[in-house]
Formats: C-alpha cells, sequence, structure tokens
C-alpha cells in the first residue's frame, strides 16, 4: 500500500532531491509482476538481456565477491555494478572501456516489488546518486500487466561533468534496460503459459 505522500501511480517513492540530472525509463510488460521481479532480480542472467548493465553481484566493503550461497539481495549489502556499457551493448566495447558502480543497497522491498541503492564510491559533495526500481500492477485493454519503472538521480559536483559527458549515453542505457526486462520477461510468460 503507498504511504499518503507517495503517487498512486507509481511505485516509486517520492524523490528527495532533484539533484543535477536524472536517468529514468518505464515500460509496461505483459506479464505478472513476480515474474517481471525474478528476472529482475537473476543478476547472473544480465548478460542475456541486458545490455547496459551486464552483470551485477554483492561484495564485502573491499568490493570482494561474496560466496554464491551470500548472494542474496538486500539491505545494506554493497553492491558492484560491472560491467557497465555505455552505449548499451551486447558486443565487447570498441573504443571505449567498460564502466562499473559501487552501491549499497538501501531498500529491498519484494513484498512491493522495489528496490534501491546509492553510489558509495566518491564523497557525496563530490557525487550521490541514488536509483529506484519499482514494478506496479496495471491494467491495460482488461489484462494485467506490470509496468517497470527506473529513475537515478545523480548530485554533487562530478554530476555536471557526468551529465556533460555521458547523460545521453546513461538515458540510452536505462531505456534499453527497461527494453530489455520486457523482452526476456514476455518470452519467459509466454514459455510458462
Amino acid at each position: 500500500m503507498a504511504s499518503s505522500n507517495e503517487n498512486p501511480n507509481t511505485g516509486l517513492p517520492p524523490l528527495t532531491s532533484k539533484g543535477v540530472f536524472i536517468a529514468s525509463a518505464s515500460v509496461v510488460i505483459d506479464a505478472p509482476r513476480e515474474l517481471v521481479w525474478e528476472v529482475l532480480m537473476d543478476w547472473g542472467s544480465y548478460r542475456e538481456w541486458n545490455p547496459f548493465i551486464r552483470n551485477q553481484c554483492l561484495t564485502d566493503a573491499s568490493r570482494k565477491p561474496l560466496p554464491a550461497s551470500l548472494q542474496t539481495p538486500r539491505a545494506g549489502a554493497h553492491l558492484l555494478i560491472q560491467p557497465v556499457h555505455l552505449p548499451p551493448s551486447f558486443d565487447p566495447p570498441k573504443i571505449l572501456p567498460t564502466g562499473s558502480a559501487f552501491e549499497v543497497i538501501t531498500t529491498m522491498d519484494p513484498e512491493n516489488f522495489r528496490c534501491a541503492w546509492k553510489n558509495v564510491e566518491w564523497p557525496s559533495w563530490l557525487l550521490n546518486a541514488e536509483r529506484w526500481q519499482a514494478l506496479v500492477e496495471v491494467v491495460e485493454d482488461g489484462k494485467k500487466k506490470t509496468r517497470y519503472e527506473t529513475i537515478e538521480v545523480f548530485g554533487g559536483v562530478l554530476a555536471y561533468i557526468i551529465s556533460f559527458l555521458l547523460g545521453s549515453r546513461l538515458q540510452q542505457g536505462f531505456t534499453a534496460m527497461a527494453q530489455g526486462l520486457k523482452k526476456q520477461s514476455e518470452e519467459k510468460n509466454s514459455q510458462r503459459s
């Protein structure tokens, strides 16, 4: 149930900051929320369908990957997102190397189908970034579907440089991930039907 300060049309909470710039995406997926959540949380399969974020895993504070038995996403866990392809692509990078991001999961809420993390690579005055992802049940043409929503707000001094150099590519990445999630989820849904 949404709290009184949330927009009832979205699964995303109110933003705490407008930041310097925002990357976001939204797409309606013809599959149940539970299945889309399963695909979204199966980080090991990202290389199959996600041209933006090819992999992510839980690590300790020094970025050392945790054993498979400890890879269950949870609030407070460190998250290494690597490689990040800008522009999004399934091909190996041709000119620029892939990027990465080191995060701490701030919200893992499977009951409400949403999660969030914030960047911890830099002091927050230099760069702060918080990403939310949420799944909302919608009805289109009398059929239950899922809307995937994601947003990342970038702030701090480095956000101006990132916006100038990578802002449009980050937006392409968010859109490509949403489209990849849609395709993968709908294919899995049709296989189960």
